[in-house]
């Protein structure tokens, strides 16, 4: 399974990305990140428009898309690994987890989005947000395979 994560903005060095890239060396699945980022001042719902356009140009054709949004479903991490080990079993091969900017994602997004999620009812800063997704990523895998993480 093929799993792409679009997100606005580019991670720098640091802590998150040290955390990104030990949690990226765990994964089984293959994992791409895709960074986007329009960088000529808009308005909040023009950036929104624009960044909505980056993000599905990042998206592998015919992924499964899922949209994290503050609207979404909390999802505990044992259903998240039913809903992967599901999509993994049905032959979908190709599954995109996408994450907006500071203003969210555009309505396009969330319509075409098979699935929608929220971290939650905290705000995360979107770099953090990243870590928290790949590591729940993992945890998946882990509870997939029996493998002890999780306990």
């Amino acid at each position: 399974m093929n799993l792409t994560i679009a997100a606005v903005g580019r991670m720098k060095a640091g802590a998150e990305k040290s955390l990104w890239d030990d949690y990226a060396k765990r994964l089984n699945w293959s994992l791409t990140l895709k960074e986007v980022e329009e960088k000529k001042p808009l308005k909040p719902a023009q950036l929104k428009i624009k960044e909505a356009e980056l993000l599905l140009s990042a998206v592998p054709k015919g992924a499964t898309l899922v949209a994290l949004d503050r609207g979404g479903r909390e999802l505990a991490s044992t259903d998240l690994a039913k809903k992967l080990g599901a999509w993994q079993d049905d032959g979908i091969g190709e599954i995109a987890f996408v994450i907006g900017g500071s203003d969210g994602l555009d309505q396009t997004i969330l319509n075409k989005a098979q699935l929608k999620i929220a971290m939650g009812a905290m705000t995360w800063p979107h770099m953090l947000a990243r870590v928290i997704l790949i590591e729940q990523i993992y945890r998946a895998q882990c509870i997939l395979s029996n493998h002890p993480y999780h306990k």
